[in-house]
């Protein structure tokens, strides 16, 4: 017996894993950035881990950290790689015995007196057994060793699935607080402008009044105040949805939100430089690429595992127990048969190898491995995508945010430009040198004017936010991932023993750490 065993764990050692080996696809990257020649970008490398530090914030810091302690798709996603560690343990216990039971019965069995195959003697009895069954499948073709690989991979997956959806949360915090700024600001600036516009009216509706002016002024000057008015209201709706989306994020009842939300109108100020590094590193920096790469990885080995079914598998079984019978009629024997069961003649034992070999669904498994194949292909395509994508998304934000601070200046010229005007064209209006038609005209090109500055502020700030999720910021930590909250782990562990699972987080990637 011995050695059979010992036969079979050379065979295993010296039997490489069948199916393809990983090999990692070419990224298709460029050496360098189509807008790093602006003077806004330069190539160093970026502080990526707390990018919106940058901003000089401490309200959305302190959302950002709300965020990643309470928003619940963040935890789902975390339970996500618990899960994952669970089935990687799995897989590898697969890679040993896998039937190790303890069996016992008791029959007890009345044959028929009309059965032909009856034989002479009782016709009544019991029979016991007790005993242990081990049977192990050796991984011959490296069936199970492509199954902890898979698993292996798809936990990393997991992480790296967490890692950006923590990326994603972020920016979103990010975005959202932005843009309740500056719709709080938009609000501010119409709400000024009706009470300028509200004394305007009610100067000219005065001296029309007195018949020093003409009622098309007076109506004229209701007109602009009535439709700045009418501004107001969708900007209160616009910033409550806001809000609203905050509290989804933060993982918090609406109405706590706003407390939160100390001042109105304090849009944060954009760094004078924003630095991109080069396109190489978004391999590593973008855990929805490293995500795709295992992915593909994960289904390489399972290509294996189909690729293991062509060929016989062997296997170890072995049994040792007790097994007794006895007459049912205990008056007459006085005994039921149970007490034979712990002699030493009782003893019963069987060991040996055997082999399963499906060779006539050969049709059925190459067929298996064809389509684990093509799911292959579709990954490492899928993989070349997410990297295409990924330095789309980058160059299409750098673009944005340069172009959009060239606007912000334009507009900030505009501002001040029309602020003159309308206070030359009310001055004029006055002294009886223009009509109401030009101060109206000035009034309206202001308000128009500084809506779209604070508009365009805010979208500064938000092609800001989404160049550094796009370069793959927010997700790296330098202390140990925290997959799980106190709260659901308490309640995991009381439901459910967990052993040091939840203690323990998984080890990560060693680019993780770069």
């Amino acid at each position: 017996m011995r050695v059979v065993v010992l036969s079979a764990a050379l065979l295993l050692a010296a039997c490489a894993p069948v199916g393809p080996d990983f090999v990692r696809p070419d990224a298709p990257t460029n050496p360098a950035w189509l807008q790093q020649e602006l003077e806004l970008y330069d190539t160093s490398a970026p502080e990526l881990a707390d990018w919106w530090k940058q901003l000089d914030d401490p309200i959305l810091d302190r959302l950002i950290e709300l965020a990643l302690a309470q928003n619940n798709n963040l935890r789902i996603v975390g339970l996500r790689v618990i899960e994952a560690q669970a089935a990687l343990a799995i897989a590898r216990g697969n890679q040993y015995p896998q039937q190790q039971v303890v069996v016992g019965d008791a029959t007890a069995v009345g044959a028929s007196e009309s059965n032909a195959n009856t034989t002479a003697g009782d016709l009544s009895f019991s029979q016991f057994n007790l005993g242990a069954s081990v049977s192990w499948e050796i991984d011959f073709w490296g069936r199970f060793r492509r199954g902890v690989e898979a698993a292996d991979a798809s936990l990393l997956a997991s992480i790296a699935d967490f890692d950006d959806a923590r990326l994603l949360l972020i920016a979103a915090v990010a975005d959202t607080y932005i843009a309740i700024r500056a719709t709080e600001e938009q609000l501010q600036l119409a709400r000024e402008s009706v009470a300028i516009q509200r004394r305007s009216y009610d100067i000219v509706r005065l001296l029309y009044e007195n018949g020093e002016k003409s009622e098309l002024d007076a109506l004229q000057a209701e007109t602009l105040l009535l439709s700045s008015e009418a501004t107001i209201p969708n900007l209160e709706a616009t910033l409550q949805q806001a809000r609203n989306a905050l509290s989804v994020l933060l993982g918090l009842p609406p109405q706590e939100v706003r407390e939160g939300l100390v001042g109105e109108g304090l849009l944060p100020k954009l760094p004078d430089n924003v630095s991109v590094g080069i396109p190489a590193n978004l391999l590593r920096q973008r855990p929805d690429v490293r995500g795709a790469e295992l992915n593909a990885i994960a289904q390489n080995a399972v290509v294996g595992i189909s690729t293991a079914n062509l060929y016989p598998s062997f296997s170890l079984n072995g049994f040792i127990g007790l097994a007794a019978a006895g007459n049912t009629d205990t008056t007459r024997t006085g005994d039921s048969g149970i007490g034979e069961l712990f002699r030493a003649e009782s003893l019963t034992y069987s060991v040996g190898p055997a082999f399963v070999w499906p060779f006539l669904n050969y049709g059925r498994i190459r067929n298996d491995i064809r389509v684990q194949d093509a799911r292959l292909q579709q990954a490492l395509i899928a993989y070349r995508e997410t990297v295409l994508q990924a330095a789309r998304e980058v160059e299409d934000a750098m673009v944005a945010l340069a172009r959009a601070r060239e606007t912000d200046s334009l507009l900030g010229n505009t501002v001040d430009v029309a602020q003159r005007s309308a206070d030359i064209s009310m001055l004029r209006y006055n002294e009886g040198f223009a009509d109401y038609q030009r101060v109206l005209n000035a009034q309206q090109s202001l308000f128009g004017a500084q809506q779209r500055y604070a508009a365009n502020r805010g979208a500064v700030l938000s092609n800001y936010v989404a160049v550094f999720r796009s370069l793959g910021g927010g997700w790296q930590t330098v202390e140990p991932r925290r997959y799980i909250d106190d709260a659901t782990r308490q309640q995991m562990e009381e439901r459910t023993n967990w052993g040091d699972l939840l203690e323990n987080p998984p080890p990560e990637e060693e680019e993780s750490n770069e």
